[in-house]
């Protein structure tokens, strides 16, 4: 599988320095670093480095990957032309749920927790695709966002 490269950041000394993800095992790496996190630090911020920055110099997207180690789920948030939240149809674990990166939370709704295993093949599959949104899972278009 080829892969690209993606910055991510999830701890306080990320701002300056990103964890670059390269691999299949940085992506296993990153993902049970989240699962043993405090809920304070459970989320990270992705971007590809396949996709061109914006006029300002900013990605013009953004992948967040919660993490929940108690639960063994996950959540993901994708960002480009539209917002869109991963959806698991089929659950609904419990009706809103919170994951924050650097003691900033985001609310999600419950149904939008999804296996941590299909979070783990998501986030490989926005590696290998140059930072597009992952088409393993189900997406949903939250209102609220």
């Amino acid at each position: 599988m080829p892969h690209g490269r993606v910055q991510a950041y999830y701890r306080r000394e990320h701002g300056d320095r990103p964890v670059l993800l390269r691999s299949s095992s940085d992506v296993d790496a990153l993902i049970d670093a989240l699962l043993v996190s405090p809920p304070s630090e459970n989320m990270a911020a992705l971007h590809s480095l396949e996709r061109s920055l914006m006029p300002a110099g900013v990605p013009d997207h953004e992948l967040l990957v919660g993490a929940d180690g108690d639960l063994q789920v996950g959540v993901l948030a994708f960002m480009d032309d539209g917002n869109f939240v991963s959806l698991d149809p089929s659950s609904k674990r419990r009706d809103e749920v919170s994951y924050s990166i650097m003691g900033n939370a985001t609310e999600f709704l419950g149904n939008s927790e999804i296996d941590i295993a299909l979070v783990r093949r998501a986030v490989k599959e926005f590696l290998s695709a140059g930072g597009r949104r992952p088409e393993v899972v189900q997406w949903q278009e939250p209102e609220y966002w």
